[in-house]
């Protein structure tokens, strides 16, 4: 039922940016954004993944470099039936985690310094788990190209603002109409195919870590850091925060993903049909001997480690 709405509501997109195309250019327009759509696609099926890793400077790690770390998301990996995706991590104290690739196949999971270092191991692994449940639900490549499409009637509508037709006037008022609801359609179709994703995610997170309640606190607790640390990747690119495992700074009215709130509901419903543990909100990281589980020096990985140099100092 979500792979049909979702498809509905892609194919709704794509009419909408062919309809305003049609508006202010008539057919040639409409042929003319189809093909601009098309190209935008193709380019963001084989690049999306580069261009969103680049824009947040994540750097490559491997079982050499943070084996707990690696180790973590290949055997969620092998659980979710997944083939190894790369695994990236971001020197960033804003806690947040995101998945990228065209398919399970080319697939890479990034997480921040600063998720690893707020969460404990049970929590880190329910998160690493969602991102996988978007890479095995086939997401990253549908989101990113709603997130394409999007864009793209955003600044056809802005140039429309501008298009003046054969005779010197502007596109009349059915074209300023349509420059102007545009915009917003997309964005409501966007968050509605969005806010689907992310609900499908959490079940397939709580069903690859086995532990829905451990991905529930999780999110109690990134959510609380969200808001209060700066994440400048999103400032300077607002459209960003879809691939967030939690956005930070939108509101609710106009976020990409379901209110918090609602998805640590669905998942303590799952938690209760599974029959699993509770995970208090406030359990502090997972220690053995006063260290980390997940960092046994105690500190999450920094930028002194490099999997390709791992002798490279700042």
């Amino acid at each position: 039922m979500n792979g049909l709405k979702t498809l509905m509501l892609l194919s709704a997109l794509t009419a909408l940016f062919m309809a305003l195309g049609y508006t202010l250019g008539g057919a040639s327009g409409a042929l003319i954004a189809l093909v601009v759509a098309a190209g935008m696609n193709l380019f963001t099926f084989w690049n999306a993944d580069k261009i969103v890793l680049k824009m947040h400077h994540a750097r490559e790690v491997d079982g050499r470099t943070e084996p707990e770390f690696y180790g973590m998301v290949q055997q969620l990996a092998s659980r979710a039936g997944l083939p190894m995706p790369k695994v990236y991590m971001i020197d960033s104290p804003h806690p947040n985690a995101f998945a990228t690739g065209r398919n399970p196949e080319n697939a890479a999971v990034a997480a921040t310094t600063g998720l690893l270092s707020m969460l404990s191991r049970e929590e880190i692994a329910g998160v690493m788990a969602h991102e996988l449940g978007h890479v095995r639900n086939r997401d990253t490549l549908i989101m990113t190209m709603v997130a394409t499409i999007a864009g793209a009637i955003s600044m056809l509508a802005n140039f429309g603002l501008f298009f003046r037709g054969g005779d010197g006037r502007g596109p009349g008022l059915a074209g300023l109409l349509a420059v102007l609801v545009a915009p917003f359609a997309a964005m409501i179709v966007q968050m509605a195919i969005s806010r689907t994703r992310e609900y499908g995610a959490d079940r397939a997170g709580g069903e690859i870590s086995g532990n829905p309640r451990a991905l529930a606190s999780a999110l109690r607790k990134i959510a609380g850091g969200a808001q209060r640390i700066p994440n400048p990747v999103a400032d300077r690119n607002p459209a960003a925060a879809q691939l967030y495992i939690v956005p930070a700074h939108v509101s609710q009215l106009f976020s990409t993903h379901p209110a918090t709130e609602s998805r640590i509901a669905a998942l303590e419903q799952m938690a209760m049909e599974m029959g699993a543990l509770p995970v208090m909100a406030g359990t502090p990281p997972a220690r053995e001997g006063g260290r980390s589980a997940l960092f046994p020096n105690g500190k999450p990985p920094t930028r002194r480690t490099s999997a390709l140099d791992p002798h490279r100092r700042d």
